[in-house]
């Protein structure tokens, strides 16, 4: 049920060029990453999702075409709101890459803190606002010693959340543990 006026559907949201995206494909086949689902990626999500006292936390690596999210932790189902049948399709492991706030983390280079994603035109009218509920994001990128944004860790809710510096510095710190450790299991075989 919604109160007041519908807020206006806006299509602002532009996925930003992403040179990057052929180099950054190679680097994750390389990486073995961005294929499949991951235990041990779906537990760091696990553990962020704990830290941030977020609903929903993703390790995403973005691709030339998609996104596919190899760590994956979801307190519910997040189901379309655009469904009014029974079989309301959920969101899975992988995404359109111009879907989401993490194309841009990645494109920028840098962490992507919306306490209310209305709030901000250019993504407000975000799929992912429109047919899933998302009203808030916290994402910060996972940046390899090469330099390259291989994906992000990142948090959401259906709930505006009042991230803070304190969450900023969380996802941050997050990412760049994790981007270690990722090239660490690449190079030496170490688990994460």
């Amino acid at each position: 049920m919604s109160y007041g006026p519908p807020r206006p559907v806006a299509r602002l949201l532009l996925t930003p060029e992403d040179k990057e995206a052929p180099a950054r494909a190679r680097r994750l086949l390389g990486l073995g990453l961005g294929e499949h689902p991951d235990p041990a990626l779906d537990a760091f999500a696990d553990r962020l999702a704990e830290v941030t006292a977020a609903p929903y936390a993703m390790v995403n690596f973005v691709g030339e075409n998609r996104q596919f999210f190899a760590g994956l932790h979801a307190r519910r189902p997040l189901v379309s709101l655009e469904q009014t049948d029974d079989t309301k399709p959920e969101l899975g492991r992988h995404m359109e890459r111009d879907h989401g706030f993490c194309p841009h983390v990645v494109v920028r280079h840098k962490a992507l803190v919306l306490e209310d994603v209305r709030d901000y035109p250019r993504f407000a009218g975000n799929p992912i606002v429109d047919e899933y509920g998302i009203r808030s994001y916290l994402g910060a990128p996972l940046i390899d010693s090469t330099g390259m944004a291989l994906g992000t860790v990142c948090v959401v809710d259906v709930e505006p959340r009042p991230w803070g510096r304190a969450g900023l510095e969380t996802i941050k710190a997050s990412a760049s543990e994790l981007a270690m450790r990722l090239e660490r299991r690449a190079v030496d075989g170490l688990p994460l």
